[in-house]
């Protein structure tokens, strides 16, 4: 089984990143400030000025370490990777069910099953751990979460499929102020905005979600696929539309509930947080390498996979719903089964 390894995230201002035989340096003022070795390393995300040497970016291409690049404040701007991976077979057949309205309809009704279950379940958490969290609101969404969960099962248009999912979406953040029980006036949810983010909650959440987006895309390439094709999120210039599917399984797994856990647990303070003229807020650099390490943190624990029955970790999750995908497609599985957490 492939194993866990770790991205490194080069948040400083000047930084240059070199190769040095199997290493990767990171140098800041012509000091060598970290040597990590290659094999250490599943990817690189660079933030702001930040540059690389051509030889390492080949290094890099070689090793299949995924280098990407995102401006200061967690835009995403280029990857670089090596040659395409996989079997051309395997793209085509991608290609071929994302043609197809009833096979995309399958496979998006899978993916966002597993995240309106996987919604549910950080709700249920919530009413069982929080005392302090509105019970009856709580109670309410997930029993419409529950309806919509059987209403996706009869559904048979990839239309209707994603009206289900704008609802529970709706359903799922009309109540996610509850879940934030501490520092409430620096940390108020008033519903999802994006790009750019309007409160201190909406940008840990844009932030989380860039990370996982990286996760995932790197994920794809390694099995073969093409992250640009998708089946719920439909094709767009520019947009990773499969790796943007392969996500929705994981923002309230992962990213949501991690967000939450910094802020209660005081991990962020709405000190770290800056408005810009435009309206958008945005971390600064302290409270940026907080949720970097709290993120990484996260990918090493442990879990069983619900659909394998294996240990794993919770980084390794998206190769393996990635290789899972791949078998699907190559018809090695009846069905693709989505992360449903337990």
């Amino acid at each position: 089984m492939k194993r866990h390894l770790n991205t490194l995230y080069v948040t400083t201002q000047g930084a240059y990143l070199a190769k040095d035989g199997e290493t990767v340096l990171v140098r800041v003022d012509g000091e060598t400030r970290l040597r990590v070795p290659i094999h250490n390393l599943g990817g690189i995300v660079c933030f702001g000025n930040v540059s690389a040497s051509p030889f390492l970016l080949g290094f890099c291409a070689r090793r299949d370490v995924a280098v990407s690049f995102l401006t200061e404040r967690g835009r995403f701007l280029a990857r670089v990777l090596g040659s395409t991976s996989g079997n051309v077979l395997l793209r085509r057949e991608q290609y071929r069910r994302a043609d197809d309205p009833n096979a995309s309809a399958d496979i998006a009704r899978a993916i966002v099953t597993a995240k309106v279950a996987n919604s549910r379940t950080l709700l249920q958490r919530a009413l069982r751990d929080h005392a302090g969290a509105d019970a009856e609101a709580l109670k309410r969404a997930c029993i419409r979460l529950a309806q919509l969960l059987g209403d996706l099962q009869r559904t048979p248009e990839l239309d209707s499929i994603r009206g289900v999912e704008g609802m529970a979406a709706r359903v799922y953040f009309e109540v996610f102020d509850q879940l934030i029980l501490h520092q409430k006036e620096d940390f108020a949810f008033n519903g999802r905005s994006r790009r750019p983010p309007l409160d201190n909650v909406n940008a840990l959440l844009s932030f989380g979600y860039t990370l996982l987006r990286h996760d995932v895309e790197a994920a794809l390439e390694s099995v073969g696929l093409d992250p640009a094709v998708g089946f719920l999120h439909r094709d767009r210039p520019g947009r990773p539309g499969l790796a943007l599917d392969l996500m929705e399984e994981f923002r309230p797994f992962l990213v949501d509930r991690l967000a939450l856990s910094l802020i209660n647990l005081k991990q962020v303070k709405g000190s770290g947080f800056t408005r810009s003229e435009t309206g958008g807020v945005w971390m600064d650099d302290g409270t940026r390498k907080e949720v970097l390490v709290a993120y990484q943190k996260r990918k090493q624990d442990e879990i069983t996979h619900p659909f394998l029955g294996e240990k794993t970790t919770v980084g390794l999750l998206f190769h393996l719903q990635a290789l899972l995908m791949a078998r699907y497609l190559r018809g090695d599985l009846d069905g693709y089964p989505p992360f449903v957490a337990k």
